[in-house]
């Protein structure tokens, strides 16, 4: 085979990250039935290279060996080769990243497997060389041997193959107990664990979040200390979660020019991020700063609120609708070259008034950041001109229109990429984020975008059999929808019904609800599959982990408690209070690793908060009370539903308004006025 005989399949697929691969002279397939079979006829071993579009080390990889026709050439001769999107296809990256995981003890992107023709894996690893260095074989060493030993050694290879399959099948046990055997009056059932000490202990005092560098936001924990703040008045864990927040708002992480927050940043004070930007990361600080605020009413979260969904609007909504998924950290080849500045560029740009803006956001002329600045904000605007005795407001206008100024001379500059996928499930996380940002602000704008997008999401992605399709790009949308994506989208259901008082938002999350029962759920365990009951998947897997978004299982256990209390379903609680029972030995341990599933056995513990409006305020109250967070609430007026609203009932309308707070079904005596009921929730 000559370098200039091959056939790159990836052309015709819709993924940006398959496309930017679509002109390498490898025979790349995508993950197809008949690609698997195929290496089947031949006999030849698989290699399926796992990335997605905004990856750094995917792109260096793709530069030094996939771009590299003698290195093609090898590939293609040894092996069948697919590129996967781990966005499109979690259910595949979740397969063989724990492969890996096993193979080497770590994980991450680029993810380069070898498995057999029927899928099995048995040899991988992340990022290779194209020649040997940093204590890694070359990639041509290593595609040598792999396809030595698949021809010489293909019974060792097997038995490999077989040991690493068992040991993926096996490993999600490890997290779970027999609910079958833990009764509900058990103490281990019902007793609540101390999950600030586990949480204290990684608290980072000096810059906020949890451990040390790299720096995920893990917005899940600080939720978690939200809670222990509202159930236990544990202030330690409000100081903890406001103070995480803001040095976030302040670093580098945060994008102070055009908004929005980076994946994650690359040392212990958020100030140096890994400048790619994913929308569910966005999604759920919005969500996590939305709650902050009904606590703390603090104007600079809410700025930042209000920032972050203009960079949303503005940078990741497509035309017609639809969030798109990433924005990629490198452009020109160069990572963070959009977003760094120089101090003479500054300088250049903005003329009079550069000295105040440099000073406020960190900008010198040796830079923070490889000779370049990263702008960043040591105190809030507001502190620095309490400190310097400068006007506020003054200051704040210079400011604002300073930033305009530099954002749109950034916007000269070469963007970029943008992953415009459309993801149902990351979709759903972010119409989450509108609503709750619309209730918590008093905003109805931003309600009215989250009702929008539900709107355009639904007509996009479900099938005329009613299921959903997982993602949509170019007027498409292909690939069965995923557990996760159900689960997000019915939690995203639950928040535009208690932002809008419009009950067919209930009915479809129920609606849905019933089709994941027949679809993902296993009875053996309680717990829900991630693919549904036709994946050909080599295994079936469970998800309980939250990583960088929450565990679906953990998200759809809160989904069913809360509709098995709004439609008094036996099932759904049950079921909730099974999974809780279920995890609760690992939460107990890990907390930061399952701090969803950990605020669950919160909200299990104290109960939810049953909250009905009724009168000629009803609507002023809902408004009002969504403003107020509490860890778990359901919140309805009366003169909705078909009379299945087991909340509703006895609850007639009358002339005089009534804020009922009840639990269980039992209320207590109904209050007149918000005053009354926040009293009510202080007791």
């Amino acid at each position: 085979m000559t370098n200039h005989e091959y056939t790159n399949e990836l052309i015709h697929e819709s993924s940006p990250y398959l496309l930017q691969h679509a002109h390498n002279p490898v025979n790349w397939h995508a993950w197809k039935p008949e690609t698997l079979a195929k290496a089947v006829a031949e006999d030849k071993p698989i290699l399926v290279s796992i990335g997605y579009s905004t990856c750094h080390w995917c792109h260096v990889m793709e530069r030094e060996s996939f771009e590299d026709p003698s290195v093609a050439a090898l590939m293609n001769e040894l092996f069948i080769n697919i590129k996967v999107d781990r966005e499109e296809r979690p259910d595949i990256d979740h397969i063989y990243m724990e492969a890996v995981q096993f193979i080497t003890g770590a994980g991450g992107w680029p993810l380069n497997c070898f498995l057999l023709p029927d899928g099995r894996p048995f040899y991988g690893g992340t990022y290779f060389p194209p020649e040997e260095r940093y204590g890694r074989a070359s990639w041509r060493q290593v595609l040598v041997n792999i396809a030595k030993a698949y021809k010489d050694q293909k019974s060792a290879v097997t038995e490999q193959a077989d040991r690493l399959t068992g040991a993926i099948a096996e490993n999600e046990k490890r997290f779970i107990s027999d609910s079958r055997l833990i009764k509900t009056n058990d103490n281990a059932a019902q007793d609540l664990p101390d999950f600030f000490k586990k949480i204290d202990e990684q608290f980072d005092a000096t810059y906020g979040g949890f451990g040390s560098a790299p720096k995920f936001p893990q917005t899940q924990t600080i939720d978690l200390l939200l809670a222990t703040h509202y159930y236990q008045k544990n202030d330690e864990a409000l100081v903890q979660a406001l103070f995480t927040i803001k040095k976030m708002i302040r670093g580098g992480i945060y994008d102070q020019l055009g908004g929005g927050f980076a994946r994650y940043a690359t040392d212990a004070a958020w100030l140096i991020p890994h400048f790619e930007k994913m929308l569910y990361d966005n999604a759920l600080l919005v969500r996590t700063m939305a709650d902050v605020y009904r606590i703390t009413k603090d104007t600079e979260i809410e700025h930042s609120i209000h920032e972050t969904l203009a960079f949303i609007c503005k940078e990741m909504t497509g035309t017609e609708g639809g969030f798109f998924s990433a924005i990629d950290a490198d452009s020109e080849g160069v990572e963070g070259k959009f977003y760094i500045w120089k101090k003479e560029e500054i300088e250049n740009v903005l003329g009079d008034g550069t000295q105040l803006f440099c000073k406020i956001y960190n900008v010198t002329r040796s830079g923070n950041w490889e000779g370049h600045n990263i702008l960043n904000l040591a105190d809030s605007v507001k502190e620095y001109c309490v400190k310097n005795k400068l006007d506020y407001h003054q200051t704040t206008t210079d400011l604002e229109r300073q930033k305009k100024i530099l954002l749109n001379k950034r916007n000269e500059r070469v963007r970029p990429g943008t992953d415009d996928k459309i993801l149902l499930g990351w979709n759903a996380l972010m119409l989450t984020a509108y609503a709750e940002a619309g209730m918590a602000l008093g905003n109805k704008t931003y309600i009215t975008i989250a009702v929008e997008q539900h709107k355009y999401i639904k007509d996009m992605f479900r099938r005329d059999d009613g299921a959903f399709n997982h993602t949509y790009k170019d007027g498409k949308a292909k690939i069965d929808a995923m557990f996760d994506d159900y689960a997000f989208y019915i939690e995203a259901l639950i928040a535009l019904f208690h932002s809008t008082q419009e009950v067919s938002y209930l009915y479809e999350a129920r609606e849905l609800t019933e089709y994941m029962f027949g679809e993902f759920y296993e009875e053996v365990d309680g717990m829900f599959y991630f693919t549904g009951a036709h994946a050909d998947n080599i295994v079936r897997k469970k998800d309980f982990f939250d990583s960088a978004t929450p565990s679906g299982n953990a998200v759809h256990c809160r989904n069913l408690m809360y509709l098995g209390v709004i439609f008094d379903l036996k099932k759904y609680s049950d079921t909730a209070e099974r999974m809780l029972n279920a995890m609760d030995a690992s939460v107990r341990l890990y907390p930061t690793s399952f701090a969803y599933w950990a605020k669950n056995r919160m909200i299990h513990h104290y109960g939810l908060e049953e909250v009905v409006t009724s009168g000629r305020y009803k609507d002023q109250f809902v408004e009002q009370i969504n403003m107020i967070y509490s860890a778990g609430r359901i919140l309805m007026k009366t003169g909705i539903g078909r009379g299945d609203l087991i909340l509703l009932l006895n609850k007639e309308e009358t002339e005089e308004s009534l804020i009922y707070l009840c639990k269980d079904y039992n209320c207590q005596r109904p209050v007149h006025s918000i005053e009354a009921f926040v009293e009510m929730l202080n007791k």
